[in-house]
């Protein structure tokens, strides 16, 4: 799991039937947590806005924790944080 900021968003209009209906955001990982590349997409069944600090698991625990477990899944925000100590960008 990562913790990063939400800097944007993506709109596409042609993907797999499974991911019909779900947003996708664009995150930034916090730079202790950079690692083969500075950002990456995570669908986002929460909520979460731009600007706001998300907890995002990867692999096969974003499947799991947004219950898509037969979906295209590889990140997903799983969590907003709210308050954190020590999280620098």
């Amino acid at each position: 799991m990562i913790v990063g900021k939400v800097v944007g968003s993506l709109v596409s209009t042609r993907k797999s039937d499974k991911l019909i209906g779900n947003k996708f955001m664009v995150i930034e990982p916090l730079n202790k947590m950079k690692s083969a590349t500075d950002q990456l997409v995570a669908i986002d069944n929460i909520g979460a806005g731009v600007g706001e600090i998300v907890l995002v698991a990867q692999g096969s625990a974003a499947r799991i924790g947004c219950d898509m477990e037969q979906a295209p899944v590889d990140a997903a925000i799983v969590g907003i944080v709210d308050e954190g100590i020590g999280l620098e960008y």
